[in-house]
């Protein structure tokens, strides 16, 4: 079983800040690439960014200069720093972990943390 926890979602007002945590737990063999996504009510889930073993990042282009993502291999944790939060990144935020399990690999999700931005 492999269990991923996010953390750190709530409410904050236009123009705040949140850091969302992310631990991945349970008999992982591998980690590789790590990553956030988000879906906002009655809206498809997009890719927010994502970082590899080796600390490369991709952002989607609503976030490049807003978002910082990064991640400890070392305690198998991915971090989600945002800034200058807008209404539209309202959402439930997911992170996600391709991971080397049980003698398979597979992209492990977890639950969702909502992140709600408003005045």
């Amino acid at each position: 079983q492999v269990q991923l926890a996010e953390f750190g979602g709530g409410l904050v007002q236009p123009g705040g800040s949140l850091r969302l945590s992310c631990v991945a737990s349970g008999s992982i063999v591998s980690i590789y690439a790590m990553g956030w996504s988000r879906q906002a009510l009655g809206k498809e889930r997009e890719l927010v960014a994502t970082v590899t073993t080796g600390g490369s990042t991709n952002y989607a282009d609503s976030v490049k200069g807003r978002f910082t993502i990064s991640r400890d291999n070392a305690k198998n944790t991915v971090y989600l720093q945002m800034n200058s939060l807008k209404p539209e990144d309202t959402g439930v935020y997911y992170c996600n972990a391709d991971v080397v399990a049980q003698g398979s690999d597979f992209t492990a999700w977890g639950q969702g943390t909502q992140v709600t931005v408003s005045s």
